[in-house]
């Protein structure tokens, strides 16, 4: 297996087991598996680990349409935006321990590390649009109105920083808007380090 797919197949794993030691952390401490199952997709962090496992572990299998670099590029960013804001909006919010601690390592900290290393060394260069960040930005805008919609009817807001009960509608767009702005300002940046790194590799 080449060296790319290898580290692919790693990351993949490393985001699986994050998902699976929080599968069963939740588990036994919420009431089984189907609760640990609906509770856990209430969560940004759950669907990007998720889609990295998924997207990684078929870039590992050999699957063309998995190392697109379109496609890869969008998924590390959309793991960068939950380490990102996990670090800057909610770390030390929650004091966990065990297995719930180790997951939480693992989704927030070592795939978002992992996976943007792997894009930096190993993704195809030069395919990347100025456009592209706005296709990326589909993921978190479809992910907000279905945590919102969970919320408003009765389920926990995901996230503190989208909670209108307690900070209201005014300051949630506020939220909203910044983390997007950053989103896209960050997504720029990946084209832009593309755009120079396929110019290097071509001089």
């Amino acid at each position: 297996m080449r060296g790319d797919r290898a580290v692919a197949g790693i990351i993949a794993l490393v985001a699986t087991t994050g998902i699976i030691i929080q599968f069963f952390a939740t588990s036994a401490n919420e009431g089984g598996p189907l609760a640990a199952l609906f509770i856990m997709s209430r969560f940004f962090t759950i669907w990007s680990n998720l889609a990295v496992a998924i997207v990684y572990g078929g870039y590992a299998l050999g699957k063309a349409r998995f190392s697109c670099p379109r496609l890869v590029g969008g998924v590390t960013l959309s793991i960068v935006l939950v380490g990102v804001v996990y670090f800057f909006m909610l770390r030390g919010l929650l004091h966990l321990s065990g297995g719930s601690l180790l997951a939480n390592q693992i989704m927030h900290y070592v795939t978002p590390v992992l996976a943007p290393l792997h894009w930096l060394v190993f993704a195809r260069k030069g395919e990347l649009r100025w456009t592209d960040p706005f296709w990326w930005a589909c993921f978190p805008l479809v992910y907000l109105p279905y945590a919102l919609v969970r919320g408003m009817l009765g389920d926990k807001y995901a996230y503190p920083f989208i909670n209108p009960v307690k900070l209201g509608w005014v300051q949630v767009t506020i939220n909203v808007v910044v983390i997007s702005a950053g989103f896209l300002a960050v997504g720029w940046a990946l084209v832009a380090v593309d755009r120079l790194m396929a110019r290097r590799t071509q001089g």
